[in-house]
């Protein structure tokens, strides 16, 4: 006699142990892949600009849109400016596209609340992403290089700061990690008053192992540390330069420091928690230039 199936339980499926239920189980059809393919860590991140909101496509301000309409990189797409501004920015850099004539309340409808704007606006995709290997294979005219490092520094205005600050001392890049950083919005752009057209913004997978990329470079790597027991004039080597700061909550990473030569702070006559990071980066870069 053929035995018969346990009660309450389908007869297929004391058949075929790959059914539940009566159906298909399709877990056993349906493997997990072994691995997925590796990330390079010093590949360029390139951010989807359909992920982002409308507001988020545009740069606002006269130093932000002047500079985007003279780097060769950007792709202008829609400028929308008062007659003011348009006269402000020139009929050289106009050029490039169609202007929209417009009033200030209008132009300010099209961005973020609270944007200041100046009577500017331009809608433009992102730069494309830097390769840290060609940026640092560029002539630096016989200067030291100084590259700039910053982990889970995440607020536009700080880096944009940052950003302006390190076009002022001739700095080769500002480097951030993807995840952790800004996008090229509008309010970064305002806040870098044109230098993210300048210096290289280069997003990165993993902070640590773009350290040790400089390092093969011959970078001598100093993070920024007001625990530090030396200053940074006396850290300060001959050479070429990353300087790691981290944000003003959390500081380094552990993992970040771990892969610098050297920590050393900002002397300060009086005792202050910390100083804003985007004036620690200014303090911090003029005294490298200076040496």
């Amino acid at each position: 006699m053929r035995p018969k199936a346990p009660k309450n339980v389908p007869r297929n499926a004391a058949r075929n142990p790959t059914q539940k239920g009566g159906q298909k189980d399709k877990r056993h059809f349906y493997p997990k892949p072994a691995h997925k393919p590796e990330k390079r860590e010093d590949a360029p991140v390139r951010r989807d600009p359909r992920t982002r909101s409308g507001a988020e496509n545009w740069l606002y301000g006269l130093h932000a849109v002047k500079a985007a309409l003279a780097n060769p990189r950007r792709q202008p797409e829609r400028a929308v400016l008062t007659s003011r501004a348009a006269e402000a920015i020139g009929e050289k850099l106009l050029g490039r596209i169609r202007v929209e004539p417009a009033e200030m309340d209008a132009i300010g409808k099209l961005l973020p609340p609270g944007a200041v704007h100046q009577g500017a606006a331009l809608k433009c995709g992102p730069l494309t992403g830097y390769n840290l290997d060609d940026v640092l294979a560029a002539d630096a005219g016989g200067k030291r290089r100084i590259v700039l490092v910053l982990d889970q520094i995440s607020d536009p205005h700080n880096v944009g700061a940052i950003l302006r600050t390190a076009a002022a001392f001739g700095a080769t890049a500002v480097i951030v990690q993807d995840r952790h950083a800004p996008p090229q919005s509008g309010a970064l752009a305002k806040a870098a008053s044109g230098a993210l057209e300048i210096v290289p913004y280069i997003e990165v997978v993993n902070i640590a192992r773009t350290l040790d990329q400089l390092a093969e470079h011959g970078f001598w790597r100093i993070a920024l540390a007001g625990d530090s027991e030396q200053t940074l004039a006396e850290a300060n080597p001959v050479g070429d330069v990353a300087l790691v700061l981290g944000s003003e909550g959390d500081g380094i990473r552990r993992l970040v420091r771990e892969r610098c030569e050297a920590a050393a702070h900002v002397p300060m006559e009086r005792s202050v928690e910390s100083l804003n990071v985007s004036n620690a980066a200014a303090i911090a870069l003029y005294e490298l230039r200076r040496a």
